[in-house]
């Protein structure tokens, strides 16, 4: 029964991308935007502010399906860093420092650099 699911493997690869994307979108519009509402906002050219910056261009072409794979080993790499600049000080453990989600999309925009975009992409071969 469930074999039958490979058939439709590009388009559930492509929904991972496009709503890991726009979760990961939200975190950069919070930054630089203030929306969602946020309880602060880095300065300008601050460290959060550049990762802002990366997490809304990297999001956009990860949405779209356009450099896929080289937006999404960016965002992998600035996933990996904040979470070792930003949570991993703080505690040994992702669910007390709030670094889970960093750690989540560091692994999924990983897996995706690998895997490429799916169905439903601007540059799908």
């Amino acid at each position: 029964m469930f074999d039958r699911l490979s058939a439709y493997a590009p388009q559930a690869l492509a929904v991972l991308r496009i709503v890991t994307a726009l979760l990961f979108l939200a975190h950069g519009t919070q930054k630089l935007l203030g929306f969602p509402a946020a309880e602060w906002s880095p300065g300008a050219f601050s460290l959060p502010w550049f990762a802002g910056v990366i997490e809304i261009i990297t999001s956009i072409l990860i949405i779209l399906g356009f450099f896929t794979r080289p937006a999404a080993f960016v965002a992998s790499g600035t996933m990996a860093f904040a979470y070792w600049i930003a949570h991993a000080p703080s505690n040994f453990f992702p669910a007390n420092n709030d670094g889970d989600a960093a750690i989540l999309f560091c692994f999924v925009f990983l897996y995706l650099a690998f895997a490429g975009p799916g169905a439903w992409s601007i540059n799908k071969k």
